[in-house]
């Protein structure tokens, strides 16, 4: 089997309201993990959420986010932001060059608290979870009008995505982290 080199701005895209996804890397060109370009809106946030099975790597290539990926001491409220772990950790603003790993149960989330997209490639394994993922989750956001919350939570069910804090696609303005 050959190699894969994709070209920059090539590759497959899904593109909706709520994020702009480039499949870089599949399961289909023999990989045990899928890589993408994301493009994360303003205000996009994709809630704190954990999987029973896969393994994530983000690393932000323009612009900034917000990540956390820890077990807080308290999982309730509506805001991963204001978590914090048993040694003191808090989300962190993370801008180009940095990078999160996630190991499965751990819980994390991302958010994009500014006002310019940011840019990042995401890893996940195993593949094709996540392709199929976002291969739905496009279909959801596409279907026109509002986006229908039930459709995306049984959509995560099924993709081992187990949500913590919602899920925020829309230009809500997002409180800047402590750093």
């Amino acid at each position: 089997m050959d190699g894969v080199i994709v070209p920059p701005g090539q590759g497959r895209k899904l593109i909706t309201k709520a994020q702009e996804v480039t499949f870089k890397v599949m399961g289909a060109n023999g990989s045990s993990t899928s890589c993408f370009e994301v493009i994360v809106p303003p205000g996009f946030d994709v809630g704190a959420h954990t999987h029973s099975r896969s393994e994530e790597f983000f690393y932000v290539l323009d612009g900034e986010l917000e990540v956390l990926a820890f077990e807080p001491t308290d999982r309730s409220g509506e805001r991963w932001q204001d978590w914090e772990s048993p040694r003191g950790d808090r989300a962190v603003r993370a801008g180009a060059g940095s990078c999160m790993f996630v190991p499965p149960g751990c819980p994390h989330g991302f958010a994009n608290p500014t006002d310019r997209p940011t840019r990042m490639l995401f890893q996940s394994t195993p593949a094709p979870d996540h392709e199929r993922y976002f291969d739905e989750l496009c279909e959801i956001f596409s279907a026109g009008g509002t986006v229908d919350p039930e459709a995306v939570q049984r959509l995560r069910d099924r993709y081992d995505v187990n949500q913590i804090t919602p899920l925020r696609y829309g230009p809500a303005p997002l409180q800047p982290s402590r750093r």
